[in-house]
């Protein structure tokens, strides 16, 4: 007879890319972060795909005593958002925090973050770096402006989206699905299944990277700008995208049928030729536009329909997960 299982109060997700020099000490400060904390807990670790000696310096951690490490290998690299959802659909936590990899976030923030998540009955906290430990030109102009745009398009107002250091209740983020390089949005994404009140953010402390290379530059700027494109069409027309594109069809329409109205009447009532008003070609390309438009409407609509039937696909594969072994009572 084996011994019930107690229940895991909090999950630690951590997605990690050549981050061979970090993923030791990471897993030390985590350990040494959460050694006061009085309930169970897990710390998951996801390779997304290394090509250095992440992977086996991270299955070297297995041997630690006192610690339920879950080591989760990605068959080839799928991106930080598909790292992150697979930890997120493998923690067995009540409660589910996420951070980097590179020991830029400090672990120590991690029971702080959950009393306060308890404290303030949120469904997600957000970690605000406000001390940023990056260069000014390349990473902290950039997710100044990102913030901005972001917190004015999506309504949800924080300092700092682009933070990993986040906590949230597992019944919450496990009915959002990560898709893309949809993380630095995670609090829209949060904000359309829970009202944007139970969202909340507290200051984290941030560290100078000290191995490696970032993985991110200034074009990520310009990624994020299409990534928020995307993130405001799905959030207000993801069940019903036949609006989105039937509404500009049906402007095309109307505003193709005034110009062609007032061509027949110069044409028929004050005999002008029309044949070759450069007004007659807009119009009927208008005109054309509009049926494009409402049928992609229909397509669109047709497929939502697909999506919410199906909606089983995931945006990794996961080639084997390690574990401790753990006796029989």
């Amino acid at each position: 007879m084996t011994e019930a299982v107690e229940a895991i109060a909090l999950s630690v997700v951590v997605p990690v890319f050549n981050e061979e020099e970090s993923v030791g000490p990471l897993v030390t400060r985590i350990q040494e972060a959460m050694a006061a904390f009085s309930k169970p807990w897990e710390l998951i670790l996801i390779d997304d795909g290394s090509t250095d000696q992440t992977l086996p310096n991270a299955r070297r951690e297995l041997s630690r005593p006192d610690l339920r490490l879950k080591i989760i290998e990605l068959q080839k690299n799928f991106g930080q958002t598909a790292a992150m959802q697979a930890g997120i659909d493998a923690a067995a936590g009540r409660l589910i925090a996420t951070l980097d990899g590179d020991l830029q976030n400090d672990p120590a923030d991690i029971p702080r973050m959950v009393e306060a998540i308890e404290e303030r009955g949120l469904d997600l906290l957000v970690g605000w770096r406000k001390n940023r430990r990056d260069g000014l030109i390349l990473r902290k102009i950039p997710s100044w402006c990102a913030n901005f745009l972001i917190g004015k398009i999506t309504g949800v107002k924080l300092h700092d989206y682009g933070c990993s250091l986040k906590i949230y209740r597992s019944s919450i983020i496990k009915q959002v699905k990560l898709m893309g390089e949809m993380h630095r949005f995670i609090p829209a994404w949060v904000a359309g299944v829970v009202p944007s009140s139970r969202i909340g953010e507290m200051p984290v402390t941030h560290h100078a990277r000290h191995f490696g290379t970032s993985k991110y530059g200034i074009s990520r700027t310009f990624r994020v700008i299409l990534d928020l494109l995307a993130v405001l069409f799905f959030m207000r027309y993801k069940a019903r995208p036949g609006h989105f594109f039937g509404s500009i069809g049906l402007a095309a329409g109307g505003l193709s049928g005034l110009i062609l109205f007032y061509l027949a009447i110069d044409k028929f009532i004050f005999g002008n030729d029309i044949g070759t008003r450069p007004m007659l070609l807009v119009g009927v390309m208008l005109f054309l536009s509009s049926i494009q438009l409402i049928t992609t409407g229909i397509l669109s609509e047709m497929m939502a329909r697909a999506y919410f039937n199906d909606d089983e696909t995931t945006s990794y594969i996961v080639r084997q997960v390690f574990e401790q072994e753990r006796p029989n009572a």
